[in-house]
């Protein structure tokens, strides 16, 4: 099996994070430090990240997790900032986060050891849908979010097609509802920069077919088998 399709299956990261742990000379095979693409890791073989032996795990785990403002979607994090995982360091296995989410938002994660569903899921061509509720500053004219819909310009290149519908204007501020498929860093705060606004809050509340509905911020639960099957779908 190839090196980044193994930790996956290991629970450590999708395979395209676990490419980056490669390259980072993180990851070792019979204490042979490998940093290139394509390795194949043969039976009996001894697979080490950080100096932990890492083993495929049979049972899979699928978690959903509020995510409150605050916390980093990474494993660990540079500068010593809470972490999405915090909550999880006596979980029964190594769980990872499902995309990413920033430091000032909130909203849904998904939390698996399943690296082979978070490839699919993440992948640009599955086009997964996110929905975000966000209150952005001032008030949004139907024109401005039409502009989203249609792509802006963020970072020197256009936005895909969103959905931004106006749920509601106030004098000071414009609350919305904005799908992306795209996973850029920052995306949703980007666009509405683009358009002359600024996101003041931002909550995901929809990924793909996950619903966060009236999980509580910092709370997290198990996904229903009906759910799990709506991700193998994708």
């Amino acid at each position: 099996m190839r090196l980044h399709k193994y930790l996956a299956s290991c629970g450590v990261a999708s395979r395209r994070a676990a490419e980056k742990l490669i390259a980072e000379g993180r990851v070792r095979v019979n204490d042979i430090a490998i940093t290139h693409m394509g390795f194949t890791v043969e039976a009996g073989d001894t697979v080490t990240l950080d100096g932990q032996i890492v083993i495929p795990e049979a049972e899979k785990h699928y978690l959903m997790y509020h995510k409150p403002a605050g916390e980093v979607t990474t494993v660990t994090d540079p500068e010593g900032r809470p972490t999405v995982l915090d909550k999880f360091r006596d979980y029964p296995v190594r769980l990872f986060p499902v995309g990413r989410l920033d430091y000032d938002s909130e909203g849904l994660i998904l939390l698996t050891n399943d690296g082979e569903l978070a490839e699919h899921m993440l992948h640009p061509s599955r086009e997964v849908e996110k929905v975000y509720l966000a209150r952005v500053s001032n008030q949004v004219s139907l024109e401005s979010a039409r502009r989203m819909e249609h792509g802006v310009m963020v970072d020197g290149r256009p936005t895909s097609p969103a959905k931004a519908r106006i749920l509601s204007v106030k004098p000071l501020y414009t609350d919305m509802m904005i799908t992306i498929h795209e996973g850029r860093n920052r995306q949703v705060r980007k666009m509405v920069e683009a358009i002359g606004h600024e996101v003041v809050q931002l909550r995901r509340v929809r990924f793909g077919p996950l619903k966060l509905n009236d999980l509580p911020r910092g709370m997290w639960r198990t996904l229903s088998s009906e759910e799990i099957m709506a991700l193998r779908m994708l």
